[in-house]
């Protein structure tokens, strides 16, 4: 590849919607685009260049946009985010929570991107569910510490201001379905009391999410009646289901906290399965694309980090000490992220 050779990650992105993967490398012709400070522009969009790096042995064939684009972020002045600051659902910045004299989360940062599948995992107590709570808007970090909600700044808790474009959901780790209703009114708990829809139209669109979660013909029953993995997915399907009589569908982030805890093999599984196919990059039980934008697992179990997330955030001790993709979590040569794999007593882990 010469060093004449351009490879170009364009920046659209919807304020809504954010981007959606990679746009096709596009090589606009000299007549409309112009240098500018190490990057270029192209009919006033601002894109990315490899015009300015050195010729490069690529192997038997040219390199992703993500695989050039990291190569020259060093001759371009510029990082990775900056081509895709715009996809950012949820970020964490700096984030501290103490409860009382006792010290959880010691500055936490992170990103959420749009179609992102995140897993959280660590050791029991090290302040998990508890970024999970925060990102959900049902605790607010101390005053050393930022959440943006699609760039806007959250101030308090989720009920203290209206932060439109984006729903956020969360799954509890017991379910938490009102014993003393229905699945129909668990389900549709939301919309009986925040909408003006007709039950009749609630009544459809709950048995819509249930059958998205293989779940057909439970409406009536009571939480009693039903087996752990069972109550996994109509909570599940509780945090799918939304007033789609509004102009305007927001995208959703979804928040599991232990999906699989409690679970057998066998239903991890179904569970596993079915937080990827309500993902927008899967299918549904109905055979439809899912509905989810991007979603955060906090997990201990080994299958859940392999079936149901791509990348990994690792927290000890209030802090994230490793990050990567899923294949990288059992040959990584962190000695905290390599005993939490292998399950070993030796190591900076103790108990």
């Amino acid at each position: 590849m010469s060093s004449s050779t351009v490879l170009w990650a364009s920046l659209r992105s919807s304020p809504s919607t954010g981007l959606r993967g990679h746009q096709k490398p596009l090589i606009p012709s000299s007549s409309v685009r112009r240098r500018w400070g190490g990057s270029c522009w192209d009919r006033g969009r601002k894109i990315l260049c490899a015009c300015t790096a050195p010729p490069r042995n690529w192997g038997d064939g040219p390199p992703s946009l993500d695989t050039y684009n990291s190569s020259i972020s060093k001759n371009l002045g510029v990082g990775n985010d900056v081509r895709d600051e715009h996809d950012i659902l949820i970020e964490c910045r700096d984030v501290h929570k103490s409860f009382g004299d006792k010290q959880i989360l010691r500055g936490v940062s992170f990103k959420i991107r749009h179609g992102e599948a995140v897993g959280i995992v660590g050791p029991s107590g090290t302040g998990k569910s508890t970024v999970l709570k925060i990102m959900a808007g049902l605790l607010a970090p101390d005053k050393q510490g930022e959440v943006f909600i699609c760039g806007r700044k959250r101030h308090g808790l989720v009920s203290d201001e209206e932060i439109s474009g984006l729903r956020i959901g969360l799954v509890f780790q017991s379910a938490a379905l009102f014993d003393s209703l229905t699945v129909r009114e668990n389900v549709g708990f939301l919309l009986y009391e925040n909408s003006k829809m007709s039950e009749d139209r609630i009544a459809e669109l709950v048995a819509e999410n249930l059958a998205a979660v293989g779940l057909k013909g439970v409406e009536d029953r009571l939480p009693s009646e039903l087996s752990g993995g069972m109550k996994k997915r109509v909570a599940l399907a509780r945090s799918l289901i939304f007033d789609n009589t509004k102009e305007v569908v927001e995208p959703e982030v979804l928040l599991y906290d232990e999906p699989t805890a409690g679970l057998d093999p066998i239903a991890s599984t179904v569970v596993e399965d079915l937080i990827r196919s309500v993902h927008m990059k899967g299918e549904d039980a109905l055979g439809k694309p899912g509905k989810i934008a991007s979603y955060v697992v906090v997990t201990h179990q080994h299958s859940t980090i392999k079936r149901a997330v791509d990348r990994l955030l690792f927290l000890y001790e209030g802090r994230i000490v490793w990050e990567g993709m899923t294949h990288e979590f059992t040959t990584s040569t962190n000695p905290i992220v390599r005993q939490f794999a292998s399950g070993s007593l030796d190591g900076p882990i103790k108990y």
